[in-house]
Order: structure tokens, then sequence, then C-alpha cells
């Protein structure tokens, strides 16, 4: 049973920018956003904002129709959580934001129900949603999670098996709400998956957004958060570990537009395996009413085997002089043989040295899980990913 909506209905209107204008965009709020798929147009690839994504492997989710049915979920009983599944016209899509590109608007467009999860209460226990048959056809979902005032509380979403796989995520965070919520990316290999992460984040409310990504052939999953209440906060924290076969991408933005807000970003990688590819964008936005913001972005990667490739771009935009403190940093480095060498002389078997610098990079963000038991089965999931990667060499 849905209930009344934490911040009213959605208000959000598109930009009035053409998404086929000359005109170069100045800054990235001013980004073209539609809902409809045909605002877009077609891909070639070379656009900034495609040129690093394999945009072969992606055609088939920006152009061909995509099955947007209501899929098998595995929900864990709570009071505090309901869900439903509606009509598009019915849902409160965009309330969040909207699509920045062809892709993500071919998953709009093509939507015919809609998830509605409303959180309203503080559960004593991380609630959780399993998704464990996408399929390997080409399919799009739309997921709109409400928290509703003063509510505070952990959702964990896992994703595992096949996909082809297109989707939006918005999160309206209601004044005072706090939500840590994370998703953990576990699909088969060959699994696609792209998603947009929307979240309109009230006053003095908290939004912890989480994301793992270790199984699949290529996984994009680009966060998108506006600060807009006084003193709300954003923490961004992302883990991944790429293999040879692997595409892991994340394109964060931060947008503060509320005073005395906050934001923290992280995300640190692991690459093995010629080939292995990864893609980190960070883009922060403080606005012009955004006084007395916090904030501070970084990306880490470390370089296990030769053949990879680590893109890192993080980027500030400030529009305000009255600000506590903003910054980013980018860092990429290989192993070190060092630092290897040292755990072996003192009787560490080489494969168990690799394992301890890996997770020791690693843990910083996935020890931040409210949830100590998914926290044990990543931590072996790494290990074991890190042997088969190793045996394989």
């Amino acid at each position: 049973m849905t209930k009344s909506a934490p911040s009213g209905p959605a208000t959000l209107e598109p930009h009035y920018s053409s998404a086929d204008s000359l005109v170069p965009v100045q800054t990235r709020s001013e980004r073209f956003s539609s809902g409809n798929v045909d605002d877009f147009a077609a891909v070639v690839g070379r656009e900034p904002e495609w040129r690093l994504s394999p945009v072969t492997k992606l055609r088939p989710l920006m152009d061909e129709p995509l099955d947007g049915s209501r899929y098998d979920l595995e929900v864990s009983p709570s009071a505090e959580m309901t869900y439903s599944w509606i009509t598009p016209d019915e849902s409160p899509r965009g309330v969040a934001g909207l699509p920045e590109d062809r892709l993500a608007a071919n998953a709009w467009s093509s939507t015919q129900e809609v998830l509605v999860i409303e959180i309203d209460g503080t559960p004593a226990e991380p609630l959780r949603i399993d998704r464990l048959a996408m399929g390997a056809a080409g399919k799009a979902a739309h997921t709109v999670i409400r928290v509703h005032p003063g509510s505070d509380a952990t959702l964990i979403v896992t994703s595992s098996g096949d996909a082809l796989l297109g989707e939006n995520v918005e999160f309206d965070i209601a004044d005072t709400a706090k939500l840590h919520v994370v998703f953990v990316a576990d699909w088969n290999a060959g699994s696609i998956q792209y998603a947009s992460h929307f979240a309109r984040v009230g006053t003095r409310a908290v939004f912890t957004h989480i994301n793992v990504s270790l199984g699949g052939d290529v996984v994009i999953v680009n966060p998108s958060t506006q600060l807009v209440g006084e003193g709300s906060e954003g923490h961004l924290w992302g883990a991944y570990f790429a293999d040879a076969t692997q595409h892991l991408e994340s394109r964060v933005y931060v947008h503060h537009q509320g005073p005395q807000s906050v934001s923290r970003v992280t995300y640190k990688g692991a690459l093995h395996g010629a080939g292995a590819r990864t893609v980190w964008v960070g883009d922060v936005l403080i606005g012009a009413h955004a006084v007395g913001t916090d904030s501070y972005e970084q990306n880490r990667n470390l370089v296990l085997s030769e053949g990879t490739r680590a893109d890192s771009i993080p980027n500030l935009e400030i529009k305000t002089g009255d600000i506590a403190g903003a910054g980013h940093a980018s860092a990429t480095g290989r192993f070190d043989d060092e630092q290897l060498f040292y755990l072996q002389s003192r009787g560490i078997e080489e494969l168990d040295a690799r394992r301890l610098v890996v997770m020791g990079f690693l843990i910083d963000v996935i020890s931040r899980i409210n949830d100590p038991e998914l926290v044990a089965s990543l931590t072996e999931r790494v290990r074991n990913k890190l042997s088969l990667t190793v045996e394989a060499e």
C-alpha cells in the first residue's frame, strides 16, 4: 500500500537546453534532462559522456525495445517498509531527478511498472531486497524509494544472476530522515547493468550511498545527489574489483543547494588482468546559495598487474565564496612489490600477502556497511576473486 509522499508530488521539470544544442554546457547542473528517449540524439561514442564507456556493448540498452514489466524480488518482511508495483502515471517518478542520457531515458520510457518502496520508522535490522532473476533479455526497471520524516533505516539491495539491465532509481529523503543504502552488484559473467541513481535530500537529512561492484561484464552505476535542504548530508562510497573481463564505471555527481550541507565521496578500486578497466568521474557543484558547505571527494585505484586501465577524473565547481571547505583528490598506483616482499619475508605466502594488501585497501569502504554479515560475505568474495585472478595468470 502506497503512503503519502514525504516531499509532495513530483515537481522536477526537464532542463530547457536542447540535447542537440551546439552551445557547450557551462556547468554540471545545466545538462539536458528528459524522460523521453526521443529527445536524445543517437550515440556515436565520441561524446564526452560516452567516450570512456563500452558503447558497443551498451547499444542494446540504448536503441532497442526493453521489457519494462515487474520482476521477481525477495524482500525481507518489515513493518517499517512496504512496497508496491504501480503504473508510471500513478507513480511519483521525477521527484529526485530525470535522465541525462539516451540509455537512462530509454529505460525510463520503456518502464511499464514502477517499484515504489516506502520506509516509515526505524527498523531494528537492515532491510533487504534480493534480485535474482533479471534474465539475459533486455530489461528496463524503475524504483522509487521514499523515506519519511524522522525515519532511520539501512537498506541492502543485492543483484546476482544474468542481466541486460537499464534502470533508474530515485531516492526521496524527507526532512530529518536518514537512509544508509547499499547496492551490491555480483552478476554472472557476461551481464550488463547501467543504473542511474537520483537522490533528493531534505533539511537535516542524511543520505549514505554505498556501491560495491564485483561481478558482471559491464557494470555502470551513476549516483547523483541533490542536497537541497539546510544541513543536509550526502556520503557516497564505492568499492570495486575489476578483472580481465570487466568494465566497471561510476560517474558521481553531488549538487550542494542548501546552506551548511556536507558531502563526502570516496571510491576505491582494484584492477587485475590484461583488459581490466575502470572509470570514475566525480563532479561536485557548490551552488550560489550553499553557503557554509563542507565537501571532499576522492578516488583511489590499486593496479595489481600489467594491461589494466583506470580513468579517474575529479571535478569541483564552486559558485559561492562562503564555504567551510572543499577539495578533491585522485591517485592510481601499482601494487607495492616492496610491501609484498616484506610480508613474504615474515612467512606469509604470496597469495595471502596479496589478499592482505587488497583487503586493507578496500576494507575502508566495505567496513562502512551497517551489516557485519554482509561485510564478512563481501570480504570473502573479494578474497576468492583475487585467488581466481591470480590462478588464471
